[in-house]
């Protein structure tokens, strides 16, 4: 039985289970989180190509299905800057697939009426992305039913056969895609030069700063400074900390754009359902359903794959980082909360929403507003639907520069430059693969960056010694138990990324009913970042049931640099027979 967790100063207070009892916490931080999440949710489906309210509908679709399936009990689900690109693509692509060019006939009729290259070209990427919205619906709905499948299936952990190091990588090129691309309607500049890998519209920039309009850059970099300054400005006015700084953003942005009369294309537009004279019609301009025409197709199936896999992914890694901030250390249940997201998903899909994952941002701020269960998940969701249908009015005076300002900084936090200096000092050839999966992605696409990056990790590892069978599977026995209360697991071969399944496996498998698991790694020739990230992990969440789990013989290894979860290289030496591994590491 797993020993009672000794009170801290810190230790939250008892937790009473159901609604009721936490009903005043959770409403009260589901409507803190709704205040960040609409202006985030309404910029994220611009960027990704949707409809505005697509990101309103994902995130009520999320807040009330995750609520009911996920035991997650603080995770907020709904659409996330990280699967911009992911989706933006999809649309892109699918559209191109289904559109390739104007016909002849019309082009000719455009260059007759006097519009230009630029204008035509405008005119065919606007038709893509209107042709391409439901199609990317379509592989959106499959991919949640392929979660649902791997939910059911119990294949909630299969994200974690993929190395840290690429995913890091994967996000930091997210976040300089979406820096990128928001620059345009941040600064108000030509949109038809925001085409194209991210690499090219990095180099179409010095022609793009020549459009700029000053009357939405003026917006835009307000915005920006004010999310920038805001932490300095909370502690000098600490009257001001409980309010989000996108609730600032908007309070300045909004009558400062009626004052510069922005309109139009410049403003949210999202459908006004209850005062319509038409509220059928508003509502059917609301929800467009999918189409599955291209599915069977290359490009179909990428999508299929990328929805699947990267918002599995991150949701899963969000989830976790979730968990080990809630102060009454709950756990979710990833085979639980995949089959959420992937109903949740299917849902979105069905009526024209965005994806959904477990956000993080919104999460961590869901802990920091004192949330206790996950309905606090269900009042964010519910406080969104009653904005859109209540006041409309408010959204469609939002300027876009401002949305656009939101997400800049997003994608400057996943690009931070500390997040290289912090890999730099995992190791150089972390960083080697880190650099080479931003690269990569850049130049490409999302899945190929990621899966050069786990290919150069692979090369990196047999370079340093992993055996190639280490790939497949981990080479660990039972060296012997210490009575009925600690195994001795010794590991040969080497612990990496790639096998941590079947090593974590043998670990949950002789910790029950001991009191702990002594892992013996003195004969590995190599245990890399992520394996040694994940057993710290481990460590402490085995340590918050009253289990230990002990490392050793890491002292014969090298490793590769001086950060404490660097990888380690070691020369797979054995311990001599009949030895005790403890006292031999």
């Amino acid at each position: 039985m797993a020993a009672t967790r000794p009170p801290t100063p810190n230790a939250p207070p008892p937790l009473a289970p159901g609604l009721l009892p936490n009903l005043r916490f959770d409403a009260l931080s589901g409507f803190l989180v709704f205040l960040i999440a609409m202006p985030l949710c309404l910029g994220i489906a611009k960027a990704s190509q949707y409809p505005p309210v697509a990101g309103i509908w994902t995130a009520v679709i999320g807040g009330v299905l995750a609520t009911l399936i996920s035991n997650s009990q603080l995770t907020i689900k709904g659409p996330a800057a990280g699967l911009i690109v992911v989706v933006a693509s999809a649309v892109t692509e699918l559209g191109e697939h289904a559109l390739p060019a104007l016909p002849e006939a019309e082009v000719a009729s455009l260059r007759a009426r006097g519009k230009t290259d630029d204008d035509i070209k405008t005119e065919l990427t606007a038709r893509q992305a209107a042709a391409g919205y439901p199609l990317a619906l379509g592989a959106a709905l499959t991919a949640g039913v392929l979660q649902i499948l791997l939910g059911v299936c119990r294949a909630g952990t299969i994200g974690e056969l993929v190395p840290l190091t690429p995913v890091h990588g994967m996000l930091a090129a997210i976040g300089i895609t979406i820096m990128v691309k928001q620059l345009f309607p941040m600064l108000g500049m030509d949109g038809a030069l925001a085409t194209g890998t991210p690499m090219e519209i990095i180099s179409n920039l010095p022609q793009a700063l020549a459009t700029i309009n000053g009357t939405i850059a003026a917006l835009g970099v307000t915005a920006l400074a004010l999310l920038i300054a805001f932490p300095y400005i909370k502690a000098a006015v600490p009257a001001l900390k409980p309010v989000p700084a996108q609730v600032i953003v908007l309070a300045v942005a909004i009558p400062l754009a009626l004052a510069l009369a922005v309109k139009g294309p410049g403003l949210v537009s999202v459908p006004n359902i209850l005062y319509s004279e038409n509220p059928q019609a508003a509502l059917g301009s609301a929800i467009t359903f999918p189409k599955f025409d291209a599915i069977a197709t290359g490009v179909g199936i990428q999508a299929v794959i990328m929805f699947c896999l990267i918002a599995s992914i991150e949701s899963m890694l969000s989830s976790q980082a979730i968990d080990m901030l809630d102060p009454w250390r709950r756990k979710t249940d990833q085979n639980r909360d995949l089959l959420a997201t992937g109903v949740g998903n299917t849902v979105c899909a069905a009526v024209g929403a965005l994806p959904m994952i477990s956000e993080i941002v919104r999460s961590k701020a869901n802990i920091d507003n004192g949330a206790r269960t996950k309905y606090a998940n269900l009042f964010h969701g519910l406080f969104l639907l009653a904005f859109v249908l209540l006041l409309p009015m408010v959204i469609n005076s939002i300027p876009m520069a401002a949305l656009g300002a939101m997400l800049v900084f997003v994608g400057f936090r996943l690009a931070s430059p500390r997040e290289f200096v912090h890999t730099y000092k995992i190791g150089a050839e972390q960083f080697l693969v880190f650099v080479t999966t931003i690269v990569v992605t850049l130049s490409t696409d999302l899945l190929i960056g990621v899966c050069s990056g786990i290919a150069l990790k692979v090369v990196v590892h047999l370079i340093n010694g992993a055996p190639l069978r280490s790939l497949w599977r981990p080479d660990v026995e039972v060296a012997h138990s210490e009575g009925d209360t600690v195994a001795v697991l010794k590991v040969r071969s080497a612990a990496i990324f790639a096998n941590w399944l079947g090593l974590k496996g043998a670990i949950t498998k002789h910790m029950s009913g001991r009191d702990g698991v002594v892992l013996d790694l003195s004969a590995t020739r190599l245990v890399d970042h992520s394996t040694m990230e994940k057993l710290h992990q481990l460590e402490l969440e085995l340590a918050e049931t009253g289990k230990k789990l002990t490392v050793t013989g890491l002292d014969r290894h090298t490793p590769m640099s001086a950060h404490p979860l660097a990888a380690r290289r070691g020369h797979g030496a054995k311990v001599p027979q009949g030895a005790d591994p403890v006292t031999a590491a």
